[in-house]
């Protein structure tokens, strides 16, 4: 799958989460297998752009290509004007929201309440596309709510408008997460289009992924919430759709390694007090899975230092991999 000049291999791409997509997390994933990993979103208002929080969504060194970064607003020309702020700043393709369900989002008529306005849609469009010289893509829902399902519309105004690839959601804005995504939408847009189109939308296994590749006839996947403590997904996925056989799962030895540089890079880009803050949640999703995980987080929740956040965690896997009951305590 190729986005304007850049080539997508393997066929597996990291969704845009906020609060979870930060360069520590798509440089891991890269690194364990996925072809492409959008940047949460950043928005589009320059009021923001010097602020903590935008300079680290806005902060790509050392970053694997593509570097692809999401940006979110209402008003065309201020579209444009963070489109070529980004690239400025590194952006190699940059990303349209109008998938986003949050409420404080669709209250500003941004993310996928934009869907309600087609007209607007084909504006914001235009402006980006013809305000950079990379490739921009978008991401959307099947629509806003089961009577106003117009992903197909937006899908031809996103061609028509020169947009390079198509990420499609398999819910409307009211479904948030909830139920189960539907890939009939994806499939009818995908067979309209000529540009590539990417399924999103519970997509939580290799056999999964290769089921919504046959069934929607799209160029990839995008996972969202399934890469949370276990980015590893990405490499699974990408072996099934190559040779159509399972990995095993990753040994406690790789995931205690994969951790501890997960947090390390986080304590490092964000400093320690906000990197040992952040990295809690990653914490609760790596442990999810385990019987200990509740004593777990609610150990390691209490860290309030790098070094014992680090210390905790590598105990804790030590003992898992030792076949032992890990001993929790808090204790520095």
């Amino acid at each position: 799958m190729r986005i304007g000049s850049h080539t997508l291999a393997p066929r597996v791409v990291l969704a845009p989460m906020a609060g979870v997509t930060d360069k520590p997390f798509r440089v891991l994933c890269k690194r364990l297998g996925a072809g492409l990993c959008v940047s949460e979103m950043t928005t589009s208002d320059p009021r923001f752009w010097s602020t903590a929080k935008s300079r680290h969504r806005m902060d790509h060194a050392g970053e694997p290509d593509p570097i692809s970064v999401q940006i979110a607003g209402t008003v065309p020309q201020v579209m444009a004007e963070a489109a070529r702020y980004n690239v400025d700043h590194g952006a190699q393709i940059v990303d349209i929201n109008m998938g986003c369900p949050a409420k404080k989002v669709c209250n500003a008529w941004a993310g996928s309440a934009l869907m309600r306005e087609p007209e607007l849609v084909a504006r914001i469009l235009e402006s980006v596309v013809a305000a950079v010289d990379v490739p921009v893509t978008l991401k959307i829902r099947t629509g806003w709510d089961h009577d106003q399902r117009n992903a197909p519309l937006i899908a031809r105004i996103a061609e028509q408008s020169g947009i390079a690839a198509l990420a499609v959601h398999g819910r409307t804005r009211d479904q948030q997460y909830t139920g189960s995504a539907e890939y009939d939408t994806i499939a009818a847009i995908k067979a309209q289009l000529s540009i590539p189109v990417i399924a999103n939308g519970d997509i939580d296994s290799p056999r999964k992924a290769a089921a919504v590749l046959a069934h929607t006839g799209c160029d990839a996947v995008m996972v969202g919430r399934a890469a949370q403590g276990r980015p590893w997904i990405f490499r699974e996925i990408a072996h099934f759709l190559e040779h159509g056989e399972e990995l095993p799962a990753p040994p406690l030895a790789e995931v205690r390694a994969i951790l501890l540089g997960h947090l390390e890079h986080l304590h490092a880009f964000y400093g320690e007090v906000s990197g040992v803050r952040i990295a809690r949640k990653h914490l609760g999703w790596y442990a999810k899975d385990r019987p200990e995980n509740a004593a777990f987080r609610a150990v390691v929740n209490r860290a309030e230092s790098a070094e014992q956040q680090l210390r905790l965690t590598r105990d804790y896997f030590d003992a898992l991999v030792a076949g032992v009951a890990p001993e929790l305590s808090a204790a520095a």
